[in-house]
């Protein structure tokens, strides 16, 4: 479990076939003390485990599914990567819960200065966006950042200079491809509502359940 706030930057040094999947050995910009094998780490969102460590470097395998649903498709050495090490129970939660598990990929449709703010519009399918809410959270390359607008197929973040500095965010644009989690709250939330498993909808009426109407009826929603 993560909280998308970055602790650093990484470098991928290397990259080599493992079967289906590739290893990559990355080197972290920061000390990788206290962290040992087999621990998770976030690379640029994704939840991946570490199998060696040297000093600042650490290797990590990639699976075939990974590499199909998230940018470590197309990884090169040299690219840039943001870092989080799991959270810590003792630790403050500053961004928000985040699982390392990316749900697809995002496009960058647009990119423009506001203020001191950088404005992306990330284009991405309907199937993320259902999970998207107006001012709700979302993680963007393991980067917490809260969703100023959303639409059917696309939605926007502000970035602070803050961590525009601080992580990859800062230099991506139009056309980078970027790693998508989605809140995770929304998915259980739909899971509850559609229902357990296993259960006729005789059953469900008899027992009762929740759905629109009913949240609509209770008052949680207008």
């Amino acid at each position: 479990m993560f909280t998308g706030i970055i602790e650093g930057l990484g470098t991928i040094a290397g990259i080599r076939s493992s079967g289906q999947g590739k290893r990559l050995t990355v080197e972290a910009d920061f000390s990788l003390d206290q962290t040992k094998i087999g621990d998770s780490i976030s690379v640029s969102g994704a939840c991946l485990t570490a199998v060696k460590i040297d000093g600042k470097r650490f290797e990590v395998d990639v699976s075939p599914e990974t590499l199909q649903i998230t940018t470590f498709g197309q990884a090169k050495v040299g690219e840039r990567l943001n870092i989080e090490r799991a959270l810590r129970l003792s630790d403050r939660i500053d961004g928000h819960l985040v699982s390392g598990h990316i749900d697809g990929m995002g496009i960058v449709k647009e990119r423009e200065t506001l203020s001191n703010a950088i404005i992306l519009t990330i284009g991405v399918d309907e199937s993320l966006t259902q999970y998207m809410i107006t001012k709700g959270s979302v993680a963007i390359d393991g980067i917490s950042l809260t969703i100023n607008t959303r639409e059917s197929d696309s939605f926007s973040v502000s970035v602070i200079p803050y961590t525009a500095q601080l992580t990859t965010i800062g230099f991506k644009n139009k056309g980078d491809r970027v790693n998508i989690e989605t809140d995770m709250i929304g998915k259980y939330v739909e899971r509850f509502i559609s229902g357990r498993p296993g259960r006729s909808k005789e059953n469900r009426s008899k027992q009762g359940s929740i759905d629109h109407a009913y949240l609509v009826k209770t008052g949680f929603i207008g």
